[in-house]
């Protein structure tokens, strides 16, 4: 008998656009070998999971709600197997600051940076010194946003202009910028999957770049790094999923720049579209997208 899987996609972040694009690619892919259901969900999901009763679902949201561990709570109350990595790791990578934090006390090279709340009683004076400490230029950047949203990359004259843009999230990072090459690696269970280089045509990798291909970002696989190198950088991903406790597939974004990596972030829970950089880095190694999801599926389950 065939599975029951409703795929979840949209949501309320602001990546909804990706996410659904993301639900519509991997429902195209199972459809025919599983009872499938493209689900975005608003509204009372609980109710929506007692009337389709699901065996798996396969978690396909991106942001906000779908990657930081609320989606994942609801899922483990409900006791449905799901997809990619569990609440406290969703909520650890989620969280810049915090995964920053493990990264660092377990000697992952990471941008030096610090977390500014807008409602602390630092005087714009206070708060340029402590940023200047780093260096311009500095990268600012929500706290637990993905898919490279409200980034901002700033010099000393445009520091608080670019910082007023962010108001709006309460807490953001503000972190020294490493210039070099934009590499990735993708880890899918406890396989490194390798990794992939990125040359943007804009400033820097943010979200048109990601998702526009009128932006033009060259991709380049296999990345033109040594051996040793490459190593290195699949081995840092892999730690860094280990320490999070990660499920399924995850992304990392490095920095290489004299000839160290740098880790920018983690994310449990990479894009799956025709831009996306996972599927690209899995064909590459001969894991077609159906093999590549049916692995995401394989891993499903509760009490990560």
């Amino acid at each position: 008998m065939k599975k029951k899987i409703v795929i979840l996609a949209g949501g309320y972040s602001k990546e909804r656009e990706i996410s659904l694009t993301t639900g519509k690619e991997v429902y195209k892919s199972i459809k025919n070998k599983y009872i499938c259901y493209l689900i975005d969900p608003k509204g009372d999901l609980n109710q929506v999971l007692k009337k389709l009763k699901p065996d798996i679902v396969f978690n396909g949201l991106h942001g906000r709600y779908g990657e930081d561990g609320y989606i994942q709570s609801i899922l483990e109350n409900e006791k449905i197997k799901y997809t990619h990595s569990g609440v406290l790791s969703s909520f650890l990578a989620m969280d810049k600051y915090l995964s920053k934090k493990i990264f660092k006390e377990n000697n992952i090279l990471t941008p030096p940076s610090f977390k500014y709340i807008f409602s602390n009683n630092l005087s714009d004076k206070q708060l340029f010194s402590k940023a200047k400490k780093l260096r311009f230029p500095l990268v600012l950047k929500p706290i637990n946003e993905g898919s490279s949203v409200g980034v901002y990359l700033t010099n000393s004259k445009n520091f608080f202009k670019n910082l007023n843009k962010l108001k709006s999230f309460k807490e953001i990072l503000i972190e020294k910028y490493i210039p070099g090459r934009e590499i990735q690696s993708a880890v899918l269970g406890n396989k490194k999957l390798g990794a992939i280089e990125l040359i943007p045509k804009r400033k820097f990798y943010d979200y048109k770049a990601k998702y526009s291909k009128s932006a033009k970002t060259k991709h380049i696989i296999p990345v033109n790094v040594s051996f040793k190198n490459f190593n290195i950088v699949n081995s840092i991903a892999m730690k860094a999923h280990k320490l999070l406790n990660c499920r399924g597939v995850s992304r990392s974004d490095f920095r290489f720049y004299n000839n160290k990596f740098y880790l920018l972030e983690l994310n449990t829970q990479p894009g799956m579209t025709a831009l996306s950089l996972v599927p690209e880095i899995a064909r590459y190694n001969k894991i077609s997208f159906l093999q590549l999801i049916e692995e995401i599926i394989k891993d499903a389950s509760i009490n990560k």
